[in-house]
């Protein structure tokens, strides 16, 4: 897991989250409800893109609603994050299940939900023979730049991987 967090990982809890809003449809973002400025829901599949774009699309809502700016650098860890976490559930989970985005104290909550049982692994950069391997930088660039780190398994099978990424 995230060795920067120690993060475990923890089973599904029965409660559903608050980040779970399927209505309205600004463009090129995602399905919307504007009684709750931040959050937003993609229908899966999705792509890495689209997942960037619903957080632009989130913060920049809940800057608005708030009068407030955020650091374009945060900003830009958490679309970094989004890519990486829908990247790797693409490539590694069997496909995106779910993918929610919330703006909230303390950040961008980010959470993507994938077909695999399988939780992260971090590789080291260079294989037993001494050769640089291709990929495996994604999981650690996730537990870099996200400020908690959760690995849930779901009931129905498969994991919601769930990143804070700071926003100050």
């Amino acid at each position: 897991m995230c060795r920067e967090h120690r993060t475990e990982s923890v089973p599904e809890s029965s409660a559903s989250g608050t980040g779970r809003v399927t209505s309205g449809s600004p463009p090129s973002a995602a399905p919307r409800d504007a009684s709750a400025a931040g959050r937003c829901r993609l229908h899966c599949p999705c792509k890495p893109a689209e997942a960037r774009r619903a957080v632009e699309w989130a913060v920049a809502d809940r800057c608005r609603a708030t009068g407030t700016s955020c650091d374009r650098e945060s900003v830009a860890d958490a679309l970094l994050v989004a890519s990486e976490l829908t990247t790797n559930a693409i490539l590694h989970g069997g496909g995106i299940t779910d993918f929610r985005v919330d703006v909230e104290e303390p950040g961008v909550r980010v959470s993507v939900s994938d077909r695999s049982d399988a939780l992260p692994v971090t590789e080291e950069p260079v294989d037993p023979h001494g050769r640089w391997r291709v990929g495996g930088h994604g999981w650690p660039i996730v537990c870099r730049l996200a400020r908690d780190v959760r690995v849930t398994g779901l009931a129905s099978g498969g994991k919601c991987i769930t990143a804070v990424v700071p926003l100050s």
